[in-house]
Parts: structure tokens; C-alpha cells; sequence
């Protein structure tokens, strides 16, 4: 079992700049690819970005690549999203997700955070 907390959501002004955090606790976290996935209101789940297990490897969806960061710390069992650049239509809940080997695909996942709420001002 892998428990994730994430933190950091809140409101802020378009072309601001945000980081999220998502503390893990349970399993060993560094066995794990981590990534992050929001829900916009009246929208489906969208992938935003994961990292794997050693972080030498990411990727980033076309709607958020060149403006956000995924990034962890093993040693703190950690993962963290920083955005830049925001605009509105980043408005959504933000969740952090845990995965062996999932990458891109949602129902790869195992794990789930409860999701934080960011929101962009225009």
C-alpha cells in the first residue's frame, strides 16, 4: 500500500507560478513511477505529467509541457509539480498517483491522492 498526501493548491493570478507536493508514506517510495493528473470542471481526467522511479526519466502532456516540472526526492518520499506560466484553464483538481509501471495511461495507476485544488485567476 502506498498513501499520498498532496498540498500546495491554492488561487492564484494567471502567469503565476505554483508547486505542489505529494508526500508518500507505506511501500518503498522509490520503486515507484509518480505522476500527476487533474480534473477540470465538466472534464474528463487529463494526464499532466510522471516521473519514474530513479527520475532520469519524464514526460509531460502537450497542454503543460515547457511551462510545468516534475520532479522527486526519494529521500523524503516526495514528489512535487511546479507551474509556471499559469492560465486559467489550468484551473482544476490536481492528483498525485503512484505506480510500479504505469506511465501515461490513468487506469495504470494503483495509487491515488484525495486531490488539491488549484485555481488561476484572469
Amino acid at each position: 500500500q502506498v498513501q499520498l498526501v498532496e498540498s500546495g493548491g491554492r488561487l492564484v493570478q494567471a502567469g503565476g507560478s505554483l508547486r505542489l507536493s505529494c508526500a508518500a508514506s507505506g511501500r518503498t517510495f522509490s520503486n515507484y513511477n509518480m505522476g500527476w493528473f487533474r480534473r477540470a470542471p465538466g472534464k474528463e481526467r487529463e494526464f499532466v505529467a510522471v516521473i519514474d522511479d530513479s527520475a532520469t526519466k519524464t514526460y509531460y502532456g502537450d497542454s503543460v509541457k515547457g511551462r510545468f516540472t516534475i520532479s522527486r526526492d526519494n529521500a523524503k518520499k516526495t514528489v512535487y509539480l511546479q507551474m509556471d506560466s499559469l492560465k486559467p484553464e489550468d484551473t482544476a483538481v490536481y492528483y498525485c498517483t503512484a505506480d510500479r509501471t504505469g506511465w501515461v495511461e490513468a487506469h495504470a495507476f494503483d495509487y491515488w491522492g484525495q486531490g488539491t485544488q488549484v485555481t488561476v485567476s484572469s
